[in-house]
């Protein structure tokens, strides 16, 4: 028992004195300059950040995929099955992935605003599973496609109508 007293009061020494309460100066504070080197070592001042930004978009894989062709397949209201106007589409992005093979793509199911976050949820991932499923029909393996659902959480379009909802019931094939 002793030897348990003093096992848990060592842990608790020890976990107090691995909490740092030392104040750090802000060096990042827009009114201070930042000192760098040039590549001659000379010291250089500047109020601006020399990172370069980092972009959130698609960029990259926006070149990948089919020329010319789609990657978003929309739906009807309150439905997940897909419309015989998507095939072709859907048919040029399995031969790209045919005859592309290091190439994986994501489904990514999305619903409109109405309808509750949870049903909205379920609803995207079965727009996004059609859309696997009709790749697989097409001989794509399913381990090469990921199909995931953002529900009503990433709108393609703003607005509480119908052209603002028919644009945001869609399953868009995002290659990586």
């Amino acid at each position: 028992m002793n030897t348990r007293r003093t096992f848990l009061g060592l842990a608790l020494a020890i976990a107090v004195a691995s909490c740092s309460t030392t104040k750090l100066e802000d060096a990042a504070a827009p009114d201070k300059q930042i000192q760098s080197a040039d590549p001659r070592g000379r010291p250089a001042a500047s109020t601006e950040s020399q990172v370069a930004p980092v972009s959130a978009e698609r960029a990259p894989a926006a070149a990948v995929g089919p020329t010319g062709v789609s990657r978003i397949v929309y739906f009807d209201y309150d439905s997940y099955v897909l419309k015989p106007e998507f095939q072709s589409l859907i048919e040029a992005h399995a031969r790209f992935l045919k005859t592309n093979g290091r190439h994986r793509i994501s489904v990514e199911g999305h619903t409109d605003e109405r309808g509750g976050r949870e049903y909205n949820l379920a609803l995207g991932q079965r727009r996004s599973e059609g859309v696997r499923r009709a790749l697989g029909l097409l001989g794509i393996a399913d381990n090469r496609i990921e199909a995931i659902s953002f529900g009503e959480e990433k709108p393609a379009v703003p607005g509480h109508e119908e052209a603002a909802w028919s644009r945001n019931r869609r399953a868009e094939i995002v290659y990586r």
